[in-house]
Protein backbone atom coordinates (compact mmCIF):
# COMPACT_ATOMS: atom_id res chain seq x y z
CA UNK A 1 0.00 0.00 0.00
CA UNK A 2 1.35 3.31 -1.06
CA UNK A 3 2.27 6.09 1.26
CA UNK A 4 -0.49 8.09 2.45
CA UNK A 5 -3.28 5.93 1.32
CA UNK A 6 -6.13 6.02 3.80
CA UNK A 7 -6.43 3.45 6.47
CA UNK A 8 -9.85 2.14 6.43
CA UNK A 9 -10.18 -0.75 8.66
CA UNK A 10 -12.11 -4.03 7.99
CA UNK A 11 -13.05 -3.84 11.90
CA UNK A 12 -14.73 -0.68 11.20
CA UNK A 13 -16.30 -1.33 8.40
CA UNK A 14 -18.29 -4.49 10.67
CA UNK A 15 -19.12 -2.32 13.54
CA UNK A 16 -21.13 -0.62 10.87
CA UNK A 17 -22.31 -3.55 9.59
CA UNK A 18 -23.44 -4.52 12.90
CA UNK A 19 -25.49 -1.60 13.67
CA UNK A 20 -27.01 -1.97 10.18
CA UNK A 21 -28.30 -5.33 10.82
CA UNK A 22 -29.51 -4.04 14.50
CA UNK A 23 -31.52 -0.99 13.09
CA UNK A 24 -35.10 -1.10 11.52
CA UNK A 25 -35.96 2.21 10.31
CA UNK A 26 -34.62 2.62 6.60
CA UNK A 27 -33.76 6.78 7.34
CA UNK A 28 -31.29 5.36 10.38
CA UNK A 29 -29.23 3.30 8.11
CA UNK A 30 -29.24 5.32 5.40
CA UNK A 31 -27.87 8.15 7.75
CA UNK A 32 -25.80 5.15 9.32
CA UNK A 33 -23.76 4.43 6.36
CA UNK A 34 -24.00 7.95 5.16
CA UNK A 35 -21.40 9.22 8.33
CA UNK A 36 -19.41 6.29 7.64
CA UNK A 37 -18.72 7.13 3.63
CA UNK A 38 -18.05 10.02 4.25
CA UNK A 39 -14.96 9.65 6.08
CA UNK A 40 -13.61 6.99 3.50
CA UNK A 41 -11.21 7.78 0.87
CA UNK A 42 -11.81 6.76 -2.83
CA UNK A 43 -10.48 3.25 -3.19
CA UNK A 44 -11.78 2.35 0.78
CA UNK A 45 -15.42 3.74 -0.52
CA UNK A 46 -15.16 1.74 -3.29
CA UNK A 47 -14.92 -1.44 -1.09
CA UNK A 48 -16.85 -0.43 1.55
CA UNK A 49 -19.60 0.26 -0.73
CA UNK A 50 -19.29 -3.70 -2.24
CA UNK A 51 -18.40 -5.68 0.98
CA UNK A 52 -21.42 -3.82 2.97
CA UNK A 53 -23.75 -4.88 0.11
CA UNK A 54 -22.61 -8.32 0.40
CA UNK A 55 -21.09 -8.17 -3.03
CA UNK A 56 -17.45 -9.51 -4.09
CA UNK A 57 -15.83 -7.21 -6.71
CA UNK A 58 -13.67 -9.91 -8.14
CA UNK A 59 -16.82 -12.02 -8.39
CA UNK A 60 -16.58 -15.87 -7.33
CA UNK A 61 -13.37 -16.83 -5.84
CA UNK A 62 -13.80 -20.36 -5.90
CA UNK A 63 -13.85 -20.74 -1.98
CA UNK A 64 -17.14 -22.95 -1.52
CA UNK A 65 -19.54 -23.44 1.76
CA UNK A 66 -17.40 -27.23 1.71
CA UNK A 67 -14.06 -25.09 1.78
CA UNK A 68 -15.51 -22.53 3.97
CA UNK A 69 -16.74 -25.47 6.68
CA UNK A 70 -13.22 -27.24 6.40
CA UNK A 71 -10.59 -24.38 6.43
CA UNK A 72 -12.17 -22.02 8.76
CA UNK A 73 -11.37 -23.14 12.11
CA UNK A 74 -8.78 -21.03 13.68
CA UNK A 75 -8.45 -19.01 16.58
CA UNK A 76 -9.72 -14.63 16.49
CA UNK A 77 -6.69 -12.46 16.89
CA UNK A 78 -7.02 -10.40 19.90
CA UNK A 79 -6.17 -7.19 17.77
CA UNK A 80 -7.11 -6.78 14.17
CA UNK A 81 -5.41 -3.93 12.52
CA UNK A 82 -6.64 -5.37 8.73
CA UNK A 83 -7.79 -2.78 6.31
CA UNK A 84 -10.03 -3.09 3.45
CA UNK A 85 -7.19 -2.91 0.88
CA UNK A 86 -5.48 -6.32 2.63
CA UNK A 87 -8.61 -8.31 2.62
CA UNK A 88 -9.51 -7.33 -1.42
CA UNK A 89 -5.56 -8.32 -2.01
CA UNK A 90 -5.84 -10.96 -0.35
CA UNK A 91 -9.20 -12.38 -2.09
CA UNK A 92 -7.71 -11.79 -5.32
CA UNK A 93 -5.10 -13.70 -4.63
CA UNK A 94 -6.92 -16.34 -3.88
CA UNK A 95 -9.12 -15.90 -7.12
CA UNK A 96 -5.58 -16.55 -8.99
CA UNK A 97 -4.71 -20.55 -7.37
CA UNK A 98 -5.49 -22.91 -9.18
CA UNK A 99 -3.73 -26.05 -10.24
CA UNK A 100 -1.87 -28.63 -8.49
CA UNK A 101 -2.44 -28.60 -4.59
CA UNK A 102 -4.81 -25.54 -4.97
CA UNK A 103 -6.79 -26.72 -1.86
CA UNK A 104 -4.03 -26.51 0.24
CA UNK A 105 -2.34 -23.29 -1.18
CA UNK A 106 -6.13 -21.57 -0.67
CA UNK A 107 -6.07 -22.83 2.84
CA UNK A 108 -2.75 -21.66 3.79
CA UNK A 109 -3.85 -17.99 2.31
CA UNK A 110 -7.15 -18.07 3.57
CA UNK A 111 -6.79 -18.99 7.19
CA UNK A 112 -3.34 -16.66 7.39
CA UNK A 113 -6.30 -13.89 6.46
CA UNK A 114 -8.42 -15.37 9.52
CA UNK A 115 -5.97 -15.34 11.88
CA UNK A 116 -5.34 -11.47 11.40
CA UNK A 117 -8.88 -10.92 12.31
CA UNK A 118 -11.12 -10.75 15.46
CA UNK A 119 -14.44 -13.17 15.93
CA UNK A 120 -16.73 -10.47 14.81
CA UNK A 121 -14.36 -9.86 11.79
CA UNK A 122 -14.16 -13.65 10.91
CA UNK A 123 -17.70 -14.10 10.98
CA UNK A 124 -18.25 -11.10 8.86
CA UNK A 125 -15.77 -12.55 6.04
CA UNK A 126 -17.19 -15.98 6.36
CA UNK A 127 -21.08 -14.40 5.51
CA UNK A 128 -19.79 -12.56 3.10
CA UNK A 129 -18.23 -15.47 1.01
CA UNK A 130 -21.17 -17.26 1.70
CA UNK A 131 -23.10 -14.86 -0.03
CA UNK A 132 -25.21 -14.27 3.35
CA UNK A 133 -24.77 -10.23 3.34
CA UNK A 134 -26.57 -9.66 -0.01
CA UNK A 135 -29.57 -8.27 0.23
CA UNK A 136 -32.02 -6.30 -2.47
CA UNK A 137 -33.00 -4.10 0.99
CA UNK A 138 -29.57 -3.10 1.62
CA UNK A 139 -28.03 -2.17 -1.77
CA UNK A 140 -31.16 0.37 -1.32
CA UNK A 141 -29.99 2.24 1.78
CA UNK A 142 -26.54 2.07 -0.21
CA UNK A 143 -26.89 4.15 -2.25
CA UNK A 144 -29.05 6.90 -0.44
CA UNK A 145 -26.17 6.72 2.35
CA UNK A 146 -23.32 7.35 -0.79
CA UNK A 147 -26.12 9.83 -2.02
CA UNK A 148 -26.34 11.72 1.57
CA UNK A 149 -22.47 11.13 1.81
CA UNK A 150 -21.78 12.97 -1.32
CA UNK A 151 -24.74 15.33 -1.35
CA UNK A 152 -25.53 14.10 -4.83
CA UNK A 153 -29.15 13.23 -5.96
CA UNK A 154 -29.88 9.43 -4.79
CA UNK A 155 -31.92 8.83 -7.54
CA UNK A 156 -29.09 9.54 -9.96
CA UNK A 157 -27.06 7.44 -8.09
CA UNK A 158 -29.28 4.83 -8.26
CA UNK A 159 -29.77 4.58 -11.93
CA UNK A 160 -25.40 5.14 -12.28
CA UNK A 161 -25.07 1.85 -10.77
CA UNK A 162 -27.82 0.08 -12.46
CA UNK A 163 -26.33 1.22 -15.79
CA UNK A 164 -23.29 -0.07 -14.75
CA UNK A 165 -24.22 -3.32 -12.95
CA UNK A 166 -23.39 -2.67 -9.54
CA UNK A 167 -23.24 0.67 -6.97
CA UNK A 168 -19.15 0.23 -6.29
CA UNK A 169 -18.33 0.05 -9.80
CA UNK A 170 -19.70 3.69 -9.74
CA UNK A 171 -18.66 5.15 -6.36
CA UNK A 172 -14.80 5.87 -7.07
CA UNK A 173 -16.06 8.02 -10.06
CA UNK A 174 -18.79 9.85 -8.31
CA UNK A 175 -16.63 10.40 -5.42
CA UNK A 176 -13.75 11.95 -7.69
CA UNK A 177 -15.93 14.08 -10.17
CA UNK A 178 -19.02 14.38 -7.82
CA UNK A 179 -22.19 15.46 -9.72
CA UNK A 180 -20.13 15.30 -13.50
CA UNK A 181 -19.27 12.68 -13.20
CA UNK A 182 -23.12 11.34 -14.11
CA UNK A 183 -22.34 12.72 -17.60
CA UNK A 184 -19.71 9.99 -18.22
CA UNK A 185 -22.20 7.17 -17.11
CA UNK A 186 -24.19 5.94 -19.88
CA UNK A 187 -25.62 3.04 -21.72
CA UNK A 188 -22.51 0.53 -23.06
CA UNK A 189 -22.90 -2.40 -25.56
CA UNK A 190 -21.22 -5.02 -23.68
CA UNK A 191 -21.69 -3.56 -19.92
CA UNK A 192 -24.76 -5.33 -19.27
CA UNK A 193 -27.58 -4.00 -17.23
CA UNK A 194 -29.55 -4.83 -14.38
CA UNK A 195 -33.00 -5.74 -15.73
CA UNK A 196 -36.18 -4.06 -15.07
CA UNK A 197 -38.86 -5.88 -13.63
CA UNK A 198 -42.39 -5.64 -12.53
CA UNK A 199 -44.76 -5.58 -9.72
CA UNK A 200 -47.16 -8.60 -9.01
CA UNK A 201 -50.81 -8.00 -10.38
CA UNK A 202 -53.76 -10.50 -9.23
CA UNK A 203 -56.31 -10.04 -11.94
CA UNK A 204 -57.12 -8.51 -15.49
CA UNK A 205 -59.45 -6.02 -14.00
CA UNK A 206 -57.06 -4.88 -11.27
CA UNK A 207 -54.56 -4.91 -14.16
CA UNK A 208 -56.80 -2.74 -16.52
CA UNK A 209 -57.58 -0.22 -13.42
CA UNK A 210 -53.90 0.08 -12.96
CA UNK A 211 -52.80 0.78 -16.38
CA UNK A 212 -55.33 1.38 -19.35
CA UNK A 213 -53.23 3.02 -21.34
CA UNK A 214 -50.96 -0.03 -21.88
CA UNK A 215 -49.47 -2.71 -23.87
CA UNK A 216 -50.64 -6.34 -22.93
CA UNK A 217 -47.32 -8.91 -23.45
CA UNK A 218 -47.48 -13.14 -23.46
CA UNK A 219 -45.46 -13.62 -20.29
CA UNK A 220 -43.10 -16.32 -21.65
CA UNK A 221 -41.62 -18.98 -18.51
CA UNK A 222 -38.25 -18.54 -19.84
CA UNK A 223 -34.67 -17.29 -18.53
CA UNK A 224 -34.58 -13.67 -19.56
CA UNK A 225 -31.81 -12.62 -21.30
CA UNK A 226 -30.18 -9.15 -22.46
CA UNK A 227 -27.99 -9.43 -26.28
CA UNK A 228 -26.41 -6.86 -26.83
CA UNK A 229 -24.37 -6.56 -30.57
CA UNK A 230 -21.93 -5.01 -31.91
CA UNK A 231 -20.98 -5.58 -35.29
CA UNK A 232 -20.22 -9.45 -36.17
CA UNK A 233 -19.72 -9.88 -31.61
CA UNK A 234 -22.72 -10.97 -30.39
CA UNK A 235 -23.38 -11.36 -26.15
CA UNK A 236 -25.98 -12.73 -24.07
CA UNK A 237 -26.31 -12.43 -20.41
CA UNK A 238 -28.22 -13.28 -17.60
CA UNK A 239 -31.23 -11.09 -15.23
CA UNK A 240 -27.86 -11.89 -12.97
CA UNK A 241 -25.38 -10.54 -15.24
CA UNK A 242 -23.43 -13.58 -15.93
CA UNK A 243 -22.47 -14.73 -19.47
CA UNK A 244 -24.72 -17.15 -21.70
CA UNK A 245 -23.24 -16.62 -24.93
CA UNK A 246 -21.48 -20.29 -25.20
CA UNK A 247 -24.80 -22.21 -23.65
CA UNK A 248 -27.08 -20.29 -26.77
CA UNK A 249 -25.64 -20.48 -30.05
CA UNK A 250 -28.70 -20.77 -31.98
CA UNK A 251 -29.50 -16.97 -30.47
CA UNK A 252 -26.15 -15.60 -31.61
CA UNK A 253 -27.11 -16.71 -35.10
CA UNK A 254 -30.12 -15.09 -34.97
CA UNK A 255 -29.41 -11.82 -33.70
CA UNK A 256 -26.33 -11.67 -36.01
CA UNK A 257 -28.52 -11.74 -39.23
CA UNK A 258 -30.00 -9.11 -37.66
CA UNK A 259 -29.60 -5.48 -39.76
CA UNK A 260 -28.67 -3.67 -36.92
CA UNK A 261 -24.74 -3.08 -36.42
CA UNK A 262 -25.60 -2.19 -33.08
CA UNK A 263 -28.31 -3.51 -30.32
CA UNK A 264 -29.25 -3.82 -26.96
CA UNK A 265 -32.21 -6.34 -26.75
CA UNK A 266 -34.26 -7.52 -23.70
CA UNK A 267 -35.99 -10.60 -23.83
CA UNK A 268 -36.75 -14.78 -23.08
CA UNK A 269 -35.39 -17.56 -24.05
CA UNK A 270 -37.53 -20.70 -24.04
CA UNK A 271 -37.00 -24.01 -25.32
CA UNK A 272 -40.04 -25.05 -27.53
CA UNK A 273 -41.36 -28.75 -28.76
CA UNK A 274 -41.97 -30.02 -32.40
CA UNK A 275 -45.30 -28.53 -32.02
CA UNK A 276 -43.51 -25.02 -30.94
CA UNK A 277 -44.81 -25.33 -27.48
CA UNK A 278 -42.64 -24.17 -24.70
CA UNK A 279 -41.38 -26.84 -22.35
CA UNK A 280 -41.39 -26.55 -19.16
CA UNK A 281 -39.39 -23.86 -17.36
CA UNK A 282 -36.47 -26.85 -15.85
CA UNK A 283 -36.46 -28.01 -19.70
CA UNK A 284 -35.01 -24.28 -20.06
CA UNK A 285 -32.62 -24.09 -17.75
CA UNK A 286 -31.41 -27.47 -18.63
CA UNK A 287 -30.32 -26.01 -22.18
CA UNK A 288 -29.55 -22.64 -21.16
CA UNK A 289 -27.55 -23.22 -17.49
CA UNK A 290 -25.27 -25.11 -19.06
CA UNK A 291 -21.06 -23.62 -20.43
CA UNK A 292 -21.38 -25.49 -23.60
CA UNK A 293 -24.07 -27.07 -25.27
CA UNK A 294 -23.33 -30.29 -26.79
CA UNK A 295 -24.73 -30.18 -30.85
CA UNK A 296 -27.21 -32.98 -30.20
CA UNK A 297 -28.64 -31.22 -27.50
CA UNK A 298 -28.97 -28.27 -29.96
CA UNK A 299 -30.97 -30.24 -32.02
CA UNK A 300 -33.34 -32.23 -29.63
CA UNK A 301 -33.89 -28.95 -27.58
CA UNK A 302 -33.70 -26.09 -29.67
CA UNK A 303 -34.08 -22.59 -27.81
CA UNK A 304 -35.95 -19.45 -29.50
CA UNK A 305 -35.27 -16.34 -28.11
CA UNK A 306 -38.25 -13.62 -28.19
CA UNK A 307 -37.71 -10.06 -27.50
CA UNK A 308 -40.29 -7.62 -26.24
CA UNK A 309 -37.65 -4.30 -25.27
CA UNK A 310 -35.26 -2.77 -27.40
CA UNK A 311 -32.67 -0.14 -25.46
CA UNK A 312 -30.04 0.56 -28.57
CA UNK A 313 -30.21 0.52 -32.05
CA UNK A 314 -27.67 1.91 -34.64
CA UNK A 315 -25.67 4.15 -32.26
CA UNK A 316 -29.02 5.29 -30.92
CA UNK A 317 -29.77 4.89 -27.15
CA UNK A 318 -33.54 4.57 -26.28
CA UNK A 319 -33.25 3.57 -22.37
CA UNK A 320 -34.38 6.80 -21.45
CA UNK A 321 -37.13 7.02 -24.04
CA UNK A 322 -40.85 5.91 -23.04
CA UNK A 323 -42.37 2.56 -23.96
CA UNK A 324 -43.80 3.42 -27.24
CA UNK A 325 -40.83 4.76 -28.59
CA UNK A 326 -38.72 1.45 -27.63
CA UNK A 327 -41.45 -0.17 -29.45
CA UNK A 328 -41.42 1.49 -32.52
CA UNK A 329 -37.27 0.67 -32.64
CA UNK A 330 -37.95 -3.41 -31.66
CA UNK A 331 -40.38 -3.26 -34.58
CA UNK A 332 -38.17 -1.96 -37.15
CA UNK A 333 -35.29 -3.75 -35.93
CA UNK A 334 -36.43 -6.96 -34.92
CA UNK A 335 -39.07 -9.80 -37.23
CA UNK A 336 -42.12 -10.34 -35.38
CA UNK A 337 -41.32 -14.01 -35.24
CA UNK A 338 -38.78 -13.06 -32.70
CA UNK A 339 -40.36 -10.72 -31.08
CA UNK A 340 -43.07 -11.28 -27.66
CA UNK A 341 -46.71 -11.61 -28.56
CA UNK A 342 -48.20 -8.37 -27.77
CA UNK A 343 -51.35 -6.06 -27.82
CA UNK A 344 -52.71 -2.86 -26.76
CA UNK A 345 -56.35 -3.75 -25.62
CA UNK A 346 -59.51 -1.33 -26.60
CA UNK A 347 -61.34 -2.85 -23.66
CA UNK A 348 -61.19 -5.23 -20.64
CA UNK A 349 -62.72 -7.92 -22.22
CA UNK A 350 -60.16 -8.13 -25.17
CA UNK A 351 -57.48 -7.89 -22.57
CA UNK A 352 -58.66 -10.99 -20.88
CA UNK A 353 -59.14 -12.61 -24.15
CA UNK A 354 -55.45 -11.96 -24.88
CA UNK A 355 -54.62 -12.94 -21.03
CA UNK A 356 -56.95 -16.13 -21.83
CA UNK A 357 -54.97 -16.65 -25.13
CA UNK A 358 -51.78 -16.47 -23.79
CA UNK A 359 -52.54 -19.53 -21.21
CA UNK A 360 -53.95 -21.48 -24.40
CA UNK A 361 -50.61 -20.96 -25.78
CA UNK A 362 -48.79 -22.53 -22.51
CA UNK A 363 -46.92 -19.14 -21.22
CA UNK A 364 -47.52 -18.54 -18.00
CA UNK A 365 -49.56 -15.03 -18.40
CA UNK A 366 -49.42 -11.72 -19.53
CA UNK A 367 -47.35 -8.44 -18.87
CA UNK A 368 -49.03 -5.24 -18.36
CA UNK A 369 -46.48 -2.20 -19.26
CA UNK A 370 -47.46 1.41 -19.37
CA UNK A 371 -46.74 2.50 -22.92
CA UNK A 372 -45.05 6.18 -21.07
CA UNK A 373 -42.81 3.86 -19.09
CA UNK A 374 -38.61 4.66 -19.35
CA UNK A 375 -36.75 1.54 -19.15
CA UNK A 376 -35.82 1.53 -14.73
CA UNK A 377 -32.85 -0.54 -14.29
CA UNK A 378 -32.90 -2.56 -11.75
CA UNK A 379 -35.58 -1.43 -10.45
CA UNK A 380 -39.33 -2.81 -9.61
CA UNK A 381 -42.24 -0.74 -10.54
CA UNK A 382 -45.79 0.04 -10.94
CA UNK A 383 -45.73 1.25 -14.88
CA UNK A 384 -44.80 -2.93 -14.91
CA UNK A 385 -47.42 -5.55 -13.89
CA UNK A 386 -47.10 -9.18 -14.42
CA UNK A 387 -50.22 -11.55 -13.94
CA UNK A 388 -49.75 -14.97 -14.00
CA UNK A 389 -52.57 -18.18 -13.49
CA UNK A 390 -51.23 -19.23 -10.18
CA UNK A 391 -49.75 -18.00 -7.10
CA UNK A 392 -45.60 -18.35 -7.09
CA UNK A 393 -43.05 -17.26 -5.40
CA UNK A 394 -39.11 -17.46 -5.69
CA UNK A 395 -38.47 -18.65 -2.10
CA UNK A 396 -34.63 -19.21 -0.44
CA UNK A 397 -34.08 -23.07 0.74
CA UNK A 398 -33.16 -22.62 4.39
CA UNK A 399 -32.51 -26.62 5.03
CA UNK A 400 -33.51 -29.89 3.54
CA UNK A 401 -34.55 -32.86 5.54
CA UNK A 402 -33.61 -36.32 4.65
CA UNK A 403 -36.32 -38.86 3.38
CA UNK A 404 -38.10 -41.55 4.16
CA UNK A 405 -39.92 -44.61 2.78
CA UNK A 406 -39.08 -44.69 -1.05
CA UNK A 407 -37.09 -41.07 -0.66
CA UNK A 408 -34.87 -42.50 2.04
CA UNK A 409 -31.21 -41.46 1.30
CA UNK A 410 -32.59 -38.46 -0.53
CA UNK A 411 -32.64 -34.80 0.85
CA UNK A 412 -36.54 -34.20 0.04
CA UNK A 413 -38.40 -32.04 2.23
CA UNK A 414 -37.69 -28.13 1.88
CA UNK A 415 -37.68 -25.45 4.29
CA UNK A 416 -38.33 -22.35 2.58
CA UNK A 417 -37.85 -18.55 3.58
CA UNK A 418 -39.25 -15.32 2.42
CA UNK A 419 -37.03 -11.70 2.53
CA UNK A 420 -37.26 -10.07 5.12
CA UNK A 421 -37.14 -6.21 3.60
CA UNK A 422 -36.41 -4.60 6.99
CA UNK A 423 -33.48 -6.72 8.00
CA UNK A 424 -32.92 -8.34 5.07
CA UNK A 425 -32.91 -11.95 6.68
CA UNK A 426 -34.61 -15.12 5.19
CA UNK A 427 -37.98 -16.12 7.34
CA UNK A 428 -39.14 -19.42 6.94
CA UNK A 429 -42.74 -19.59 5.61
CA UNK A 430 -43.29 -23.30 5.04
CA UNK A 431 -42.11 -26.41 3.71
CA UNK A 432 -43.01 -28.64 1.04
CA UNK A 433 -41.75 -31.98 -0.89
CA UNK A 434 -43.91 -31.61 -3.52
CA UNK A 435 -43.42 -31.22 -7.33
CA UNK A 436 -39.71 -33.20 -6.95
CA UNK A 437 -38.95 -35.49 -9.13
CA UNK A 438 -36.42 -38.53 -9.04
CA UNK A 439 -33.84 -36.24 -10.72
CA UNK A 440 -34.53 -33.51 -8.13
CA UNK A 441 -34.65 -35.28 -5.64
CA UNK A 442 -30.90 -36.38 -6.76
CA UNK A 443 -30.06 -33.30 -7.72
CA UNK A 444 -30.79 -31.59 -4.55
CA UNK A 445 -28.60 -34.57 -2.81
CA UNK A 446 -25.75 -33.79 -4.75
CA UNK A 447 -25.55 -30.46 -4.59
CA UNK A 448 -26.86 -28.97 -1.10
CA UNK A 449 -23.58 -30.55 1.08
CA UNK A 450 -21.52 -28.08 -0.57
CA UNK A 451 -23.78 -25.29 0.99
CA UNK A 452 -24.28 -26.65 4.41
CA UNK A 453 -23.71 -24.91 7.57
CA UNK A 454 -24.86 -26.80 10.20
CA UNK A 455 -26.82 -30.56 10.07
CA UNK A 456 -28.74 -32.93 12.78
CA UNK A 457 -29.58 -36.30 12.38
CA UNK A 458 -32.79 -35.15 10.16
CA UNK A 459 -31.66 -32.01 8.54
CA UNK A 460 -29.49 -30.22 6.43
CA UNK A 461 -29.44 -26.19 7.47
CA UNK A 462 -28.10 -24.54 4.20
CA UNK A 463 -26.91 -21.29 3.69
CA UNK A 464 -28.90 -18.59 1.33
CA UNK A 465 -28.00 -19.62 -2.08
CA UNK A 466 -30.96 -21.76 -3.79
CA UNK A 467 -34.00 -20.21 -5.15
CA UNK A 468 -36.84 -22.49 -5.86
CA UNK A 469 -40.22 -21.25 -7.59
CA UNK A 470 -43.27 -22.67 -5.29
CA UNK A 471 -46.67 -22.55 -6.09
CA UNK A 472 -49.24 -22.39 -3.75
CA UNK A 473 -53.25 -21.98 -3.91
CA UNK A 474 -53.14 -19.33 -0.70
CA UNK A 475 -51.62 -17.71 2.15
CA UNK A 476 -52.73 -18.13 5.12
CA UNK A 477 -52.11 -16.90 8.93
CA UNK A 478 -49.86 -19.70 10.99
CA UNK A 479 -48.20 -19.57 13.90
CA UNK A 480 -45.96 -22.41 12.77
CA UNK A 481 -43.35 -20.48 11.22
CA UNK A 482 -41.66 -17.35 12.10
CA UNK A 483 -42.93 -15.77 9.28
CA UNK A 484 -46.13 -15.69 10.90
CA UNK A 485 -48.03 -17.12 7.53
CA UNK A 486 -47.61 -20.27 5.77
CA UNK A 487 -48.91 -21.46 2.19
CA UNK A 488 -51.19 -23.94 1.43
CA UNK A 489 -50.12 -26.71 -1.04
CA UNK A 490 -47.24 -25.27 -1.97
CA UNK A 491 -45.20 -27.50 -4.06
CA UNK A 492 -41.87 -26.85 -6.24
CA UNK A 493 -42.37 -25.65 -10.20
CA UNK A 494 -38.65 -25.42 -10.47
CA UNK A 495 -35.21 -23.87 -9.36
CA UNK A 496 -34.33 -20.33 -10.23
CA UNK A 497 -30.60 -20.68 -10.70
CA UNK A 498 -30.63 -17.43 -12.89
CA UNK A 499 -31.66 -15.55 -9.36
CA UNK A 500 -29.54 -14.83 -6.34
CA UNK A 501 -31.11 -15.15 -2.66
CA UNK A 502 -31.27 -11.44 -2.85
CA UNK A 503 -33.96 -11.33 -5.51
CA UNK A 504 -36.33 -13.82 -3.44
CA UNK A 505 -39.81 -12.55 -2.91
CA UNK A 506 -40.34 -10.79 0.51
CA UNK A 507 -42.46 -11.40 3.30
CA UNK A 508 -43.99 -8.42 2.73
CA UNK A 509 -45.43 -9.26 -0.27
CA UNK A 510 -46.64 -12.69 1.14
CA UNK A 511 -48.20 -10.88 4.04
CA UNK A 512 -50.21 -8.96 1.62
CA UNK A 513 -51.09 -11.93 -0.51
CA UNK A 514 -52.69 -13.09 2.49
CA UNK A 515 -54.97 -9.80 3.46
CA UNK A 516 -56.21 -10.24 0.26
CA UNK A 517 -57.37 -13.64 0.43
CA UNK A 518 -58.65 -13.37 3.74
CA UNK A 519 -62.42 -13.69 4.86
CA UNK A 520 -63.69 -9.72 5.44
CA UNK A 521 -63.74 -11.24 9.02
CA UNK A 522 -60.62 -12.05 9.36
CA UNK A 523 -58.96 -8.93 7.31
CA UNK A 524 -61.05 -6.46 9.84
CA UNK A 525 -57.75 -6.69 12.21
Amino acid sequence: MSEGMSRAFLAELVEVADRLGHERSRHKKRDLVAGYFSTLEEEDLGLAVAYLSGVLPQGRIGLGNAFLHKWSSVRAAEESTLQLVQVEETLGNLRQISGAKSESRKAALWQALLLRAREAEQGFLLRLLRGELRQGALEGVMAEGLAKALDLDAAAVRRAAMMRGALYEVTPLLKREGAAGFAQIHLRIFQPLQPMLAEPCASVSEAWARLAQARHEYKLDGVRIQVHRQGERVRIYSRSLQELTAAMPEVVRAVSALPAESLVLDGEVISVDGEGMPHPFQVTMQRAGRRQTPQAEIQTLPLRAFFFDCLHAGGQDFIDRPLWQRVEALEREVPAEMRVPALKPASEVEAQAFYDAALAAGHEGVMVKSLDSTYAAGARGASWLKLKDTHSADLVVLAAEWGSGRRRGWLSNLHLGARDEASGAMVMVGKTFKGLSDALLRWQTEAFPAHQVSADAHTVYLAPHFVVEIVFNEVQRSPHYPGGIALRFARVKGYRSDKAPAEADTLARLRALCRLQASPEESTD
